[in-house]
């Protein structure tokens, strides 16, 4: 089903509500369900559905949802599963739109309950119905109000939209979020997915007024095209905060190119999340600090920081946390240093950090921040608070809640008070007053970085995904060949055709049969040369001895002419040799690797990283999902970190960085033009210096059947 707007028929805020499986049975999910819509304060008609009941908490009951006086416009389905899809039949006859099915029983529990599924959701589109659920907890709207989940919390009103695969999570983290006073708008709990996704809630979320942060918590995601495509577009008008498990490979299938070993599912979400905006938060702590700082607090117009702390260490601690994150601390100005020192002791640090000295009370915390705050060097403020004998804990917290409110800069002001028992009191007062406080200065440092590289991406540009004028018709011919030969994985010959065909440069080379043919084509192109064994059955071929470099006269190339056919014989007798390579030798050059894999979930994967046989073992690679801008390539590249290798060290020449970024974008518009390709290495791509190019010196290409 194609995402929908879900503020058709408002399904966060129903005119009716029915609830298929309302339960007297204190406990049961459908007596849980149907008193937190009541006490919720909803105000829309209220439909509990039970055969056997006359009324539930004073509510008229009705046998079937076809008795209900009017039509119904949402239904919650709690009843057991072999009965959900009947349930949903008579539901159509009273114009619902929206269901949401509670009942488990579904694709979690095997085959039969992804048959039961699969029904489910043709009896949903067939009506024109949109399906929550279903094995879910329901939903929360803290504006309506509207709580129609077994969730035992009611948030708080808050800007944070939150859905989440878990329901057990989600409930925990619904708990927490109470206990720290954090608010919600809503709350979703998705269950099995079989309709409506979070590409659904992020699309509609984007939209809403009453939500300014989208949080979630997933284990995977549905049409992972559609996800970067939603994902990009909402993240620009607001912060994406995800948390996502399962980010470990055990298990993966094995791969046989060097491109698929360093793939895999995890790295396809990073790859996502990076080219999406999306940010993503570790644990559940990081979810809780970025979720608050974006909801309570403006967005920094700058990188520079000042930090005001009463205590030098956990000055030091901060300062350090920003180097590490690469943000500079705020140079400040010369009439704010003199405005300090009319009324901060000798002793204090008037600079960055400053200290204002352990006796200082809350007038000194406040008189600080209110001079600091003006100073136009400065993009946003740490304060630090270190409980001693003379602290003022809750009057400092309430003196920068002060400076808060008149906070006319709009900056955003973080807080770090140490301790335990002596600042409870105080962070339980900025919290209700919705200052984000952190335990330590490298999480609240952490935080301001996150902040700061969303406002970069949020600044950032888009770029178009070029096109190259391509010999499409050449590829597919040689695809249609390998299939019709029944050969997934193309030969050496083939491989270099598609990369000419795209436009890839590669080394001069001719196949040779015997030596005698080998001869002839050295003399064509001179020595130095490369010999490579070609057979489609060889994947690898130095593993097997298949590769000769620097070939320097006829000697030297009868000699390893022979070894290369020895060694193959001798490790794989029953391969299938065409003949040995004689290729041009590429001096005056570094090596990288261009390589793709195919994700399951979002398509061909693209990988750049530092070539030759290290690859494997430095594992020093990016990887993007294809199509890819120019921006977005020059990103991949700039991320490894042997970079500086690329840019010229020692005296080197820079390397031609802008021909491996139009080798990345040609093979970015290979593998969107022929999805069937599963797996692609250019290993290596030989980069020479700064103006002469790149040459793909090796390649391999799988299709799929």
């Amino acid at each position: 089903m194609e995402v929908c707007d879900l503020s058709k028929g408002n399904f966060f805020c129903p005119r009716s509500v029915a609830v298929i499986g309302a339960s007297r049975g204190k406990g049961k999910v459908g007596n849980v369900i149907l008193e937190n819509i009541i006490n919720s304060g909803y105000s829309g008609k209220i439909y509990p559905v039970n055969p056997n009941a006359d009324e539930i908490f004073g509510i008229k009951c009705y046998p079937s949802i076809l008795d209900t006086p009017t039509d119904v416009e949402l239904v919650i389905i709690t009843i057991p599963a072999q009965f959900v899809c009947q349930a949903l039949e008579e539901s159509s006859k009273k114009n619902v739109r929206w269901a949401i099915v509670i009942s488990a029983g579904f694709k979690e529990t095997g085959i039969e309950g992804a048959k039961r599924e699969t029904q489910l959701v043709e009896v949903a589109k067939k009506y024109g119905i949109r399906i929550l659920g279903p094995n879910c907890l329901g939903i929360i709207d803290t504006y309506c109000p509207f709580n129609a989940s077994f969730s035992k919390t009611m948030p708080s009103k808050g800007k944070i939209g939150f859905l989440s695969q878990s329901g057990a999570l989600g409930t925990a983290i619904l708990d927490r979020a109470t206990a720290n006073n954090i608010g919600f708008s809503k709350f979703v709990s998705l269950g099995n997915k079989a309709d409506i996704s979070e590409n659904d809630l992020f699309s509609d979320w984007g939209e809403k007024d009453d939500t300014s942060v989208i949080t979630a918590y997933l284990e995977g995601v549905k049409c992972g095209r559609e996800f970067i495509k939603i994902s990009s577009r909402v993240s620009k008008k607001k912060p994406i905060i995800v948390m996502k498990s399962g980010n470990t490979d055990a298990g993966a299938r094995a791969v046989s190119s060097h491109t698929g070993s360093l793939a895999g599912s995890a790295r396809a979400y990073e790859a996502t999340f990076k080219q999406t905006g999306i940010i993503r938060a570790n644990t559940i702590k990081d979810f809780f600090n970025y979720a608050m700082a974006f909801s309570y607090q403006p967005l920094p117009k700058g990188k520079k920081v000042a930090i005001i702390t009463n205590a030098g260490g956990p000055g030091i601690m901060a300062t350090d946390a920003c180097e590490k994150n690469n943000i500079p601390l705020a140079t400040i100005g010369t009439e704010t240093i003199e405005e300090l020192k009319k009324f901060l002791p000798e002793a204090a640090n008037f600079y960055n950090p400053i200290d204002i000295l352990g006796d200082a009370l809350s007038d000194r915390y406040k008189k600080t921040m209110e001079i600091v705050i003006n100073d136009s060097n400065v993009d946003a403020m740490l304060v630090m608070l270190t409980p001693q004998a003379m602290t003022q804990p809750l009057e400092t917290a309430t003196a920068i809640s002060e400076i808060i409110e008149n906070n006319e800069r709009k900056i955003p002001i973080l807080t770090c008070f140490l301790g335990g028992t002596v600042v409870e009191e105080a962070i339980k007062f900025l919290s209700l007053r919705n200052i984000p406080n952190f335990d330590i200065p490298e999480e609240a440092v952490d935080t301001l970085k996150v902040m700061m590289d969303y406002v970069d991406w949020k600044d950032k540009e888009d770029t178009p995904i070029e096109s190259f004028n391509v010999e499409k018709d050449k590829v597919r011919e040689i695809f249609n060949k390998c299939r019709a030969e029944e050969r997934l994985e193309l030969g050496e010959s083939e491989a270099r055709g598609i990369l000419e065909a795209y436009g890839i440069r590669i080394p001069r080379a001719e196949l040779a049969v015997d030596i005698d043919d080998a001869k002839r084509i050295a003399e064509d192109l001179g020595y130095p040369l490369v010999l490579k064994i070609v057979s489609p059955d060889i994947l690898h071929k130095t593993d097997v001895g298949g590769v000769r470099i620097g070939i320097k006269n006829k000697k030297e190339l009868e000699e390893n002419f022979n070894d290369i056919l020895f060694n193959v014989k001798k490790y794989m007798p029953d391969a299938n040799i065409s003949g040995i390579l004689i290729q041009e030798f590429i001096t005056d050059k570094k090596e990288t690797i261009i390589g793709v894999s195919e994700d399951p979930q979002f398509g061909p994967m693209i990988m750049f990283g530092l070539g030759g046989i290290y690859v494997e073992i430095l594992k020093d690679v990016s990887f993007r999902i294809a199509p890819i801008s120019r921006q977005t390539a020059n990103e991949m590249i700039r991320e490894i970190k042997t970079f500086k290798l690329l840019e010229g060290t020692r005296g080197e020449y820079p390397s031609d960085i802008d021909s491996i970024i139009e080798t990345i974008l040609r093979v970015s518009q290979l593998v969107t033009d022929f999805p069937e390709i599963v797996e692609m290495d250019i290993n290596p791509l030989f980069v020479k210096k700064q103006g002469e190019g790149s040459i793909a010196g090796d390649a391999r290409i799988r299709i799929g059947g």
